[in-house]
């Protein structure tokens, strides 16, 4: 049963989230906070799967609360789903980039906000790829010049460098698994490993990095390789 934070600024709203939340079977809610700072504290003290995070919230905003979050050690991985009343704005790439596992609209309907929260808590991409890239195209910078890759990319073999540009590109685990004949677990392993040694805490985030780093071109429907 995934454990749930709910994070928003607006008293209703949270109460209205809450209450949805604790009336839904198979999802317990362990706490609410009214900004990021109060996200912080209480995701320390309760460690819950799933963290419903507002973007928009006075002081330390939903942004920068995932960014602190996901960047400090956790005995066990917090997801975090970012809430919003604009589809497809910059607010949500940048939730993206900071390590969300995906983004919903508050105007959700509850049954699917539910199954969200399962999905994120399973460690599943949250929408599907192609939706993904779509947003992270529209508001990803250039690409870095060749050579600027970190170190730590000299760590990654080549398999996983393949997999990684085939999440990038738009695919699914099954689609990946029959291009390069291997078994989705054997696709989630290497993405989990390439994650693991570029420090990315979620799928999407490691869409940002392929776009980021140049070694994904926006439009481009494949991916662009790069010498180690």
């Amino acid at each position: 049963m995934p454990t749930v934070l709910v994070a928003d600024d607006q008293l209703l709203v949270r109460a209205g989230l809450c209450a949805l939340l604790r009336m839904a079977p198979g999802v317990e809610v362990v706490g609410e906070a009214c900004d990021g700072e109060d996200a912080l504290r209480q995701a320390a003290a309760t460690t819950p799967d799933v963290i419903l995070m507002d973007i928009r919230m006075p002081g330390t905003d939903g942004i920068q609360a995932t960014r602190r979050l996901l960047a400090r050690p956790a005995p066990a991985p917090t997801r975090v789903i970012v809430l919003t009343t604009f589809d497809l704005d910059g607010y949500v790439y940048d939730a993206l980039r900071a390590g969300a596992s995906g983004f919903l609209l508050k105007e959700t309907p509850p049954e699917r906000l539910i199954a969200a929260i399962h999905t994120v808590a399973a460690g599943d991409m949250l929408f599907a790829p192609s939706v993904t890239r779509r947003l992270i195209e529209a508001y990803a910078p250039p690409g870095l010049p060749a050579g600027d890759l970190p170190p730590a990319w000299r760590t990654v073999t080549n398999r996983e460098r393949e997999v990684l540009l085939q999440v990038a590109s738009g695919r699914t685990n099954g689609e990946i698994a029959e291009r390069l004949v291997l078994s989705e677990a054997t696709i989630k392993t290497h993405l989990n490993r390439v994650m693991g040694k570029l420090g990315l805490s979620s799928r999407a985030q490691a869409v940002v990095f392929a776009y980021e780093s140049g070694l994904v071109v926006p439009g481009h429907t494949t991916a662009e390789h790069r010498d180690h």
